[in-house]
């Protein structure tokens, strides 16, 4: 008649020994090992503990309709202009009032302006030859997924030319720049301030290096990045000088300090999966030292114990 195996498990043999002996403290020396080794291992690979990491988000960005404007002429003189009274006033003989015009779009339709477009026509006589541009815009700037930042910053728009010109264009981005990672989480309103002390009636209180100095001091700024402005020449006879442009407000990376349980996460996934390949290890190990009688210790056999009883 055909034999079949109805039903299978496996034998479990203990070995026992005293405390104070060689048996004990091989298994403390196992367990040791287990478990210090590949906490040593991970922490010595670099990463363990994540001390910076980052993010990607489009910030919320409101232009503030705020505006200091410097053209240099090329016999060494200049005209300006602001939407800060106090500035217009100290400027007196170089001030020329510019028409403006701006708008913001929301291209994608999530709630969040995109872009800002502006256009400037300064009017300039015609014996004056504008050959450099110097403006600064301000902007409200905020960020929410993790830090919950607020600041007033700038975007610096500049250029230089040898020749005469009659219009400039700039089409670039507004980019975050970070000194130091945002916090993980809270408020941050550290740089809520006006860039520009608008209520001042110094006229070094509205200088751009003065402005620069304050401004670059901190650890969180904005900067206008444009690769390939548009110098026009040629201005016609009566014309103003244009100043037109694109300001992007594109999605960041942004790097911030992890968490308390996001920094443990990690450093535990790491731990793990050197911890997993050590437990299989050492379970060899020990089994082979144990059924081989390396050290001496005393074998329960369960099944040899029931067939003794009967």
């Amino acid at each position: 008649m055909a034999v079949i195996d109805l039903h299978a498990h496996p034998i479990l043999l203990k070995y026992r020994a005293s405390i104070c002996s060689k048996g004990t403290v091989f298994i403390v020396i196992v367990f040791l090992i287990t478990v210090v080794i590949p906490f040593l291992i991970a922490y010595r690979s670099e990463g363990f503990w994540i001390k910076e990491a980052f993010y990607r988000e489009q910030p919320e960005v409101h232009f503030k309709h705020q505006i200091i404007l410097l053209l240099g002429m090329k016999d060494g003189s200049y005209v300006s202009w602001s939407t800060y009274s106090n500035y217009n006033l100290l400027q007196q003989n170089y001030l020329r009032i510019p028409v403006v015009k701006s708008r913001e779009e929301d291209s994608n339709r999530d709630g969040k302006k995109d872009r800002l477009i502006f256009n400037l026509e300064v009017p300039v006589s015609d014996s004056q030859d504008v050959v450099s541009v110097q403006m600064i815009l301000i902007f409200d700037y905020k960020l929410h997924r993790f830090s919950s930042l607020r600041m007033e910053s700038l975007g610096y728009i500049q250029h230089t030319a040898v020749v005469p010109g009659a219009r400039y264009e700039a089409d670039g981005d507004l980019r975050l720049q970070l000194r130091q990672p945002l916090a993980h989480t809270g408020i941050d309103d550290r740089y809520n301030d006006p860039v520009i002390n608008g209520d001042s009636i110094f006229v070094e209180d509205y200088t751009f290096s003065s402005i620069f100095s304050n401004y670059t001091s901190r650890n969180v700024t904005t900067n206008f990045e444009c690769p390939y402005p548009i110098w026009t020449t040629v201005r016609g006879a009566g014309q103003p000088f244009i100043i037109k442009g694109t300001v992007n407000y594109p999605e960041e990376l942004i790097i911030y300090i992890p968490g308390f349980w996001q920094t443990i996460k990690m450093g535990w996934i790491q731990y793990l999966s050197v911890l997993v390949v050590f437990i299989f290890l050492m379970e060899k190990v020990k089994t082979f030292v144990f059924e081989n009688d390396i050290i001496r210790t005393i074998q329960v056999n369960p099944v040899a114990s029931k067939n003794h009883v009967m």
